[in-house]
């Protein structure tokens, strides 16, 4: 019987099939993945919302910040990894049937672990405000789609879907109008804060259980281009692959991440760089960012093979990512939610307390701000590293 596979799922059976497995694990992958665990961490608790440095709070609106590279470089990380492992299974025998099943499964997972990082600590007190989109839902969403693209699709197919989510999200934004607000651009601003369609859809189906109240920034539709965004990962496997001098795959990461820059900073000036909307911009511009720092560190620890005891604490949230999304919760959770009344009679949830008892100590607003978020990081170090010692790293 022949097969009625397109020609690209051919040539990418054959180039998954046929590339020799690396005989070392990336460490570059596993550096790169640790420092954005601890960035995640270090952002995700400050101890002033409002008071915390610049270079540790996501922008506002338009625009961006250091922090606002840390989750589409999780996401192109996820679009790197996942092609390294479907090479391994389709070697030893597993038809993509199977390991679509898989991908299926391990997504179903990474949406209750969401849901519970959600919910903690106070796990089913009030579904009525239980936000149900989040972080590692999205990410559960965009490693399926990279993943059915992967799997079945060559690298035009590929370049073809992240084109096709590009173009198509800003095509929704900018030409679809907007219920109750009007046509953007016309009866309402363009990526008016509120009256854009992302947000629109996101108050229809999740009013109540939104992150900002009226919009969320891991909204439904804008999940198009994160899902561009781990399509770029999956794109990058080819060069890290291709059997080709090291040097000459550092300079290849090297130019398109330059190139990725320059476009998401062109295509800024119509459709802004927006980490909340997670405008097409944003996507190129992100994603330039994540290949130049993977050609860093790959020049760096693959080609140098600068490595030794400085990386080892690094490692030790690289290896355990989804743990490290479960220690966030730990601090993040009670943090926010858990309060102390004060001997005036104000009720402070327990970061505020903190930030004021640091204030106190002599530190200033931004100082202590960061401390108690550099305190949040190695909390959470401590745990994984218990899980380190005990070589336990949590897979889903």
């Amino acid at each position: 019987m022949k097969s009625r596979l397109p020609m690209a799922a051919h040539g990418q059976q054959a180039e998954m099939e046929n590339a020799k497995p690396r005989p070392e694990r990336l460490m570059c992958l596993d550096i790169f993945r640790g420092l954005l665990v601890a960035g995640m961490i270090l952002v995700d608790n400050p101890g002033s919302d409002d008071k915390a440095y610049w270079a540790i709070k996501h922008a506002e609106w338009n625009g961006w910040t250091p922090p606002d590279f840390i989750f589409p470089s999780f996401l192109f990380l996820v679009g790197v990894s996942l092609v390294f492992s479907y090479a391994a299974r389709l070697q030893r025998g597993e038809t993509r049937g199977q390991i679509l099943w898989h991908a299926c499964k391990r997504s179903l997972m990474l949406i209750a672990i969401g849901l519970f990082v959600n919910g903690f600590p106070f796990i089913g007190d009030d579904f009525h405000q239980f936000r149900w989109e989040g972080v590692t839902q999205r990410i559960a969403l965009c490693y399926f789609a990279a993943a059915v693209v992967a799997l079945w699709t060559g690298r035009r197919g590929q370049i073809a879907a992240l084109a096709a989510c590009l173009v198509g999200y800003w095509a929704i934004l900018r030409f679809v109008p907007v219920p109750c607000f009007g046509f953007p651009g016309h009866g309402v601003p363009f990526m008016d804060q509120y009256g854009n369609i992302v947000a629109w859809l996101d108050r229809k189906l999740f009013m109540g259980h939104l992150y900002n109240g009226t919009r969320d920034p891991e909204g439904i539709i804008s999940t198009i281009p994160a899902i561009a965004s781990t399509l770029i990962g999956v794109l990058a496997r080819s060069w890290l692959r291709s059997g080709r001098a090291r040097g000459v795959i550092a300079l290849r990461l090297l130019l398109f991440g330059i190139l990725g820059l320059a476009a998401g900073q062109i295509w800024n000036l119509w459709f802004p760089i927006n980490k909340n909307l997670w405008t097409s911009s944003f996507a190129l511009f992100a994603g330039g960012f994540s290949l130049v720092t993977l050609a860093f560190f790959y020049w760096l620890l693959e080609i140098k093979r600068w490595r030794g005891v400085w990386t080892v604490p690094i490692l030790v949230f690289g290896m355990n990512a989804i743990a490290g999304f479960v220690a966030d919760s730990f601090v993040y959770g009670p943090g926010y939610t858990w309060t102390v009344k004060e001997a005036n009679g104000v009720v402070l949830c327990w970061h505020d307390v903190a930030q004021s008892r640091l204030v106190a100590l002599g530190l200033n607003d931004a100082n202590a701000s960061l401390l108690y978020s550099l305190c949040a990081v190695a909390f959470c170090w401590c745990l994984l590293w218990l899980l380190w010692r005990k070589r336990i790293f949590l897979k889903v």
